[in-house]
C-alpha cells in the first residue's frame, strides 16, 4: 500500500528520508550486530548516540552553554506538575490560558500553589492569543508559562509576552524546531517530539542552569526533579533510548535541509497555500484570527456537521488521512508539521477545491 499523506496532531508524519534510515540500520546498528531498540543505553554505542542528539539540537537551536538539554519521559502533561515542584519557590505562579494544555498546566499548578490566570482566549473558544504586551503579573509570580503553539485550535504566539522580568516558560511541543528560536529568553522551553521531531515517548526540556534546585517542594519524587536528571546526564534511569535515536537523526535531516531558518521558510509557504484557499473559499472557513494562525495546525470548517463528516470520509479514501479536528472544536485539522512535503498541503487544497464544487 503506498504511503498516505498524514495530518495528525501527533503522533505525527516524520521525515522519510529519516524512517529508511532507521529501517536500514533496524537489525545492524553501525556494525554493533544489534538494534540500537535492543542495546543497553549505557553503552558505549549508545553514549555516542544520546551525545551527538544533543550537540546536534544545541548547533539547530544555538543553545548557549548555560542551559541544559534534558530527554525525559512523560510527555508535556509530566511537565506541567514537574514545573511547579521545581520552580514554585514562592507558591505563585502567572499562566496565560490559550487552549487545553494550558488550561491543564494551570490546574495542575494549583495543586501546588497559586496559579493565576494572568489572560485568556477561552471566552471565544481560544480561536486568538489575548494581548500580552502589559499582563497584569504578580510581582512575586515565580514565573509565567504559555503554551506558544495550540495545537488543538490552531493558534500561535507570534510574540512572546512581556514578562516584566518574570521567567518566561514555554511549551512548544507542537512548533518545536519549526523556526529559528532565541533561547535566551526563556528560562525553560520544552515539548514532547512526537508532533514534529520524533516518535512519541520523548520530551525534551531546554533549562537554564540556575534555574535547576538543590531544593524542590516537599514531596517532590526524585523522578520529577530536574537535578536528578541533569546530575546523570538524562541517565538517571531508562531513557526513552530508540525514541532519542530517532529524534537525532530528524536534528541531521533538519541540519542537512538548511536548519531552522529553511524550515520556517518552507513551513510559511506550505500554510501560505492552505490558508490563502480558506480565505478565498465559500465553502470553507478558517476558525482562527488571521494574525494569530499557526504554521503547524491549520483549523476549518464548512459549517456544517454533516458536511465535515463526509470531508473527512473521503479525504481518507483519497489518501489524506487524519484530517479530523479534535472533540472540543470540531471541523477539520491539517497539521502540516516540519515532514509534511509541499505536495502533501497541495494534494489537500486540490481536493478541498473539488469537494467544494460537488457540494456547493
Amino acid at each position: 500500500m503506498a504511503r498516505v499523506y498524514n495530518f495528525s496532531a501527533g503522533p505525527a508524519v516524520l521525515p522519510e528520508e529519516v524512517l529508511a534510515s532507521c529501517a536500514a540500520e533496524m537489525l545492524d546498528y553501525n556494525g554493533s550486530g544489534m538494534s540500537v531498540m535492543e542495546m543497553s543505553h549505557r553503552s558505549k554505542v549508545y553514549d555516542d548516540i544520546i551525545k551527538e542528539a544533543e550537540a546536534d539540537l544545541r548547533r539547530l537551536m544555538d543553545i548557549p552553554d548555560n542551559y541544559k538539554v534534558l530527554f525525559l519521559q512523560g510527555g508535556a502533561s509530566q511537565q506541567f506538575a514537574m514545573i511547579p515542584m521545581n520552580l514554585m519557590k514562592n507558591k505563585k505562579a502567572a499562566y496565560v490560558i490559550t487552549g487545553e494544555w494550558s488550561k491543564k498546566a494551570y490546574q495542575e499548578a494549583r495543586i501546588y500553589g497559586e496559579a493565576v490566570a494572568v489572560a485568556s482566549s477561552a471566552d471565544e473558544n481560544f480561536s486568538y492569543i489575548p494581548d500580552c504586551s502589559d499582563l497584569d503579573i504578580p510581582a512575586d509570580a515565580d514565573y509565567l508559562y504559555i503554551c506558544e503553539n495550540n495545537t488543538i485550535y490552531g493558534t500561535k504566539h507570534k510574540q512572546l509576552p512581556n514578562t516584566k522580568g518574570h521567567i518566561l516558560i514555554s511549551d512548544v511541543s507542537s512548533c518545536f524546531l519549526s523556526e529559528p528560536v532565541d533561547v535566551t529568553k526563556y528560562g525553560i522551553i520544552y515539548g514532547g517530539v512526537q508532533k514534529n521531531i520524533g516518535p512519541a515517548g520523548v520530551t525534551i526540556v531546554i533549562i537554564r542552569e540556575d534555574l535547576i534546585p538543590d531544593e524542590c517542594l516537599p514531596g517532590t519524587p526524585t523522578m520529577l526533579k530536574y537535578k536528578t536528571h541533569e546530575a546523570a546526564g538524562s541517565m538517571y534511569n531508562t531513557p526513552p533510548a530508540y525514541g532519542i535515536y530517532v529524534c537525532g537523526k530528524v536534528f541531521k535531516w533538519l541540519l542537512k535541509n538548511g536548519g531552522l531558518k529553511a524550515m520556517k521558510e518552507h513551513n510559511e509557504k506550505k500554510a501560505a497555500i492552505l490558508y490563502d484557499y480558506l480565505d478565498e473559499s465559500k465553502l470553507f472557513k478558517g476558525t482562527v484570527r488571521k494574525e494569530d494562525r499557526s504554521l503547524m495546525n491549520v483549523c476549518f470548517n464548512t459549517g456544517s456537521k454533516e458536511l465535515d463528516d463526509k470531508f473527512v470520509k473521503e479525504s481518507k479514501a483519497a489518501g489524506l488521512d487524519n484530517l479530523k479536528g479534535y472533540r472540543t472544536v470540531g471541523g477539520m485539522r491539517a497539521s502540516i508539521y516540519n515532514a509534511m512535503p509541499l505536495a502533501g498541503v497541495e494534494k489537500l487544497v486540490e481536493f478541498m477545491r473539488k469537494f467544494e464544487e460537488n457540494n456547493s
